[in-house]
């Protein structure tokens, strides 16, 4: 799509902006792109660029600054982002290892949230792991009247109450009874399995094991459906300082309500989430966040190696991406071992 020249001349115009904020001029060019061209032939490449999209030239300057899809083009062909060594000492993986502490999970993920908005001086966003949908143990405890407690307990420890109405009073002794058979034939099966086995059982099963199996299937279902509801956002105020939007109160106030709609995050996040490594999304592309101005550069994390969440950063189209992309793969990867060492 385009020669080496005008390769050269985008891809020193858009890290020349990223470092400078300033839109980048002819002359600016000439000097910084080692390239022996005349001022008349680097206008002439620049206006080819924009014709392209890759840039545009703002109203109040003679410059350029790039596009969305400039800065799509230099992240995939003209970035070389060094892959993280954790074994190598730096600072940002010292202040990672410094916040990252493995005990609480939700802990872990308050620090990374924090960790990702003070490393990149913008927006981190992280979500919580996604629940095992497996119970080890079940118990049902009689609360009165057709109202019993049921009680799961998840192979990690977490523990799920829950109260419901049965359609006839049971005894507590019918409740171990029951809670014992749904132990023995059922324990550490996910809830899937669970239901599916209920389908073909149901007609087997004694009708008050089977009420309260199904009870017991419905509270694990609504406890994997709240875990995946969880999204942990550090450094919105951050936003206020990037030039980019600090006086534009109308861009800030649609930035902050994004914010506000954490079940928009939660979709970008889980798309993020299929796929292996680092992604970028650049100026809209993700349709979540849907602002020719914001980028977001997210990582899944794993506990022991099964993929349960997504951790970024969000901020303006002209950051580091070379920086960023180290940052979310360092704390991606921190964040996997903190919580796959407890």
């Amino acid at each position: 799509m385009l020669d080496q020249r005008a390769r050269t001349l985008l891809k020193t115009l858009v890290e020349r902006y990223i470092a400078e904020g300033q839109p980048v001029g002819s002359r600016t060019l000439s000097r910084a792109s080692g390239l022996d061209l005349s001022p008349a032939t680097i206008r002439n490449v620049m206006s080819d660029l924009e014709e392209l999209g890759l840039i545009a030239s703002p109203h109040t300057s003679a410059g350029r600054v790039p596009t969305a899809r400039g800065y799509r083009l230099f992240v995939d062909t003209m970035l070389t982002a060094r892959p993280v060594d954790l074994d190598q000492p730096s600072a940002d993986l010292a202040m990672a290892r410094e916040h990252l502490h493995p005990d609480q999970p939700q802990r872990v993920i308050a620090q990374a949230a924090q960790l990702l908005s003070s490393l990149s001086h913008f927006v981190g966003v992280v979500t919580a792991p996604r629940k095992a949908n497996v119970f080890h143990h079940i118990e049902f405890l009689r609360l009165g009247e057709r109202r019993v407690l049921v009680i799961l307990v998840a192979p990690d420890g977490d523990v799920q109450n829950r109260v419901i109405f049965t359609q006839r009073d049971h005894t507590q002794a019918e409740l171990v009874e029951a809670a014992n058979f749904l132990n023995s034939h059922y324990a550490n099966l996910s809830i899937e399995e669970v239901r599916e086995r209920l389908k073909s059982e149901i007609e087997a099963l004694r009708t008050e094991i089977a009420a309260l199996m199904q009870a017991a299937v419905q509270v694990g279902t609504q406890a994997m459906a709240e875990s995946i509801d969880q999204v942990v956002v550090s450094g919105e105020r951050n936003l206020l300082d990037v030039q980019d939007f600090g006086q534009d109160m109308n861009s800030l106030r649609r930035l902050f309500g994004v914010f506000e709609k954490k079940t928009e995050l939660m979709r970008l996040l889980d798309v993020s989430s299929r796929a292996e490594g680092v992604r970028i999304f650049i100026g809209g592309e993700s349709r979540v966040v849907p602002f020719e101005e914001l980028s977001v550069v997210t990582a899944p994390y794993e506990v022991d190696g099964r993929i349960v969440g997504t951790l970024g950063v969000i901020g303006p189209t002209r950051m580091a991406y070379d920086r960023m992309i180290q940052i979310v793969d360092i704390t991606s990867r921190l964040v996997s071992h903190a919580l796959s060492s407890r």
